[in-house]
């Protein structure tokens, strides 16, 4: 057998291995999150009902991600734990799998929307106006999902290998034709038929669509510790079972952000309607804070996949810190932020009186939680890396669901809404405390681990 010449993964030094493999998707995860933000200004201004109608499709939206993402994450650190281990004939099955599922996951999505698009908004309004809106858009964005399902399958094969600038350069190219196409098709532009709020899902699956062609032709010219053929593109049902040991979890773990958001608007629109808005901007603002982290994660992963399967574990362990510590700096960042200039904050979001009023102790407050999070988000990726996803999943179990949403309830029988923000730092201490517990236990366990794999 020919010997394999060792991936960058199991050589490069770790800090800047990091910054090589993180910092093209820390680039990519900020232009995504300002695309939502920019996206939803375009559709606000069809009317108010468009608007409801697209947050109203976002729960649904969001679990396609869930699955497309979580998918992803099993198929990476299969991957990469293959490569580590110089398996290359299991390297393409896992590849070909990946692509199975890549179909599976689209002709489920295109079911639900096709023959529940209209249900689906029914259950959440009668509004006759949001309910036509929101299955234009959705049916149009589950039919047409097979470029966002290709794209997140061949972004996932590229990272495995650390070829992060090649994912870097799809999302933000996906990203960016969104952003040109969103007005030009909702208002009818150049030449281009007015199209409404059907355009602005048209303009976002025809972005996913040329992300998904650029990934894969990147994958074709570029990844060559990867062969996609037809012959590996059917299910193999120990391949499938180690994908979904951690992709299941991961799933779950996105999943679980939309229960929440939907019970703690309940919560928070006991108060006023006023106090939603300000929770829907903390996770906007959020998402420039958090996505730099969980950019820098989704590096984190294939790397000590690979070297789990490499069996160097000082690597494992100083990626880890070299992560936690660069978590713990962008966190501190964000706090200060949002202590200082929470007011201005708001006001990029044309924040009335009352909302500012709210929303400063809100920001404040929230912000605090920023101190403990970063370390569990870095904690949850190693986890994910070693296979050990359940532990990611009872964290984010806990966090979201065990803790915030009863102690969020609970503080609200006080009438006093400043008491309920402080659930999330609560929450936030709680999930702390136990991925020390969980990091100690694998900090124990790590040698055995690499031995078994042996």
């Amino acid at each position: 057998m020919e010997a394999q010449t060792e991936n960058k993964m199991g050589t490069m030094p770790i800090n800047r291995l990091l910054v090589n493999i993180s910092l093209p998707m820390v680039v990519s995860m900020l232009v995504q999150a300002l695309y939502n933000i920019v996206d939803s200004i375009f559709v606000a201004q069809i009317d108010e009902y468009a608007l409801t109608a697209v947050s109203l499709a976002f729960p649904l939206q969001n679990f396609m991600i869930a699955v497309a993402a979580g998918t992803g994450v099993g198929v990476n650190a299969l991957l990469s734990k293959r490569l580590g281990e110089k398996r290359m004939k299991e390297v393409n099955l896992t590849a070909g799998n990946a692509v199975f599922l890549t179909f599976v996951n689209y002709a489920l999505f295109v079911i639900i929307g096709v023959f529940f698009s209209e249900l689906y908004f029914e259950l959440q309004t009668d509004i006759p106006e949001i309910i036509q809106y929101g299955k234009t858009y959705l049916l149009i964005c589950t039919a047409a999902s097979f470029g966002m399902y290709g794209q997140f399958c061949f972004e996932r094969l590229l990272q495995a290998t650390g070829r992060t600038v090649c994912t870097m350069i799809t999302q933000t190219t996906g990203a960016v034709i969104n952003l040109i196409f969103d007005p030009i098709l909702i208002f009818g532009m150049f030449g281009f038929p007015k199209m409404g709020i059907a355009g602005a899902a048209v303009a976002t699956v025809f972005g996913q669509i040329v992300a998904m062609i650029f990934a894969f032709y990147y994958n074709q010219k570029k990844n060559t510790e990867i062969r996609l053929t037809i012959s590996n593109i059917r299910p193999d049902k120990q391949t499938l079972k180690q994908i979904y040991e951690v992709a299941i979890p991961a799933i779950l773990m996105q999943s679980i952000g939309s229960v929440m958001t939907f019970f703690m608007n309940k919560i928070l629109l006991g108060f006023t309607s006023t106090a939603a808005a300000v929770f829907g901007v903390f996770f906007k603002l959020q998402s420039f804070i958090f996505m730099p982290v969980f950019g820098m994660n989704n590096g984190l992963i294939p790397i000590v996949a690979y070297n789990y399967g490499a069996g160097y574990k000082d690597r494992i362990m100083k990626v880890m810190k070299s992560s936690m510590i660069a978590a713990v700096v962008m966190m501190v960042a964000g706090l200060l932020t949002a202590e200082l200039i929470p007011d201005k904050l708001l006001l990029l979001f044309n924040a009335s009186d009352q909302m500012v009023e709210i929303g400063v102790p809100a920001l404040r407050i929230l912000s605090v939680c920023y101190l403990f999070a970063g370390i569990s988000i870095v904690a949850s990726g190693v986890f994910q890396g070693l296979g050990k996803s359940v532990y990611s999943l009872v964290l984010s179990i806990i966090r979201q669901l065990v803790i915030l949403l009863p102690a969020a309830y609970l503080l609200s029988l006080t009438g006093i809404l400043e008491a309920v923000w402080f659930s999330f730092p609560l929450a936030e201490l709680a999930a702390l405390f136990m991925t020390c517990i969980y990091l100690k236990k694998v900090n124990k366990n790590l040698d055995n681990m690499i031995a078994a794999r042996k």
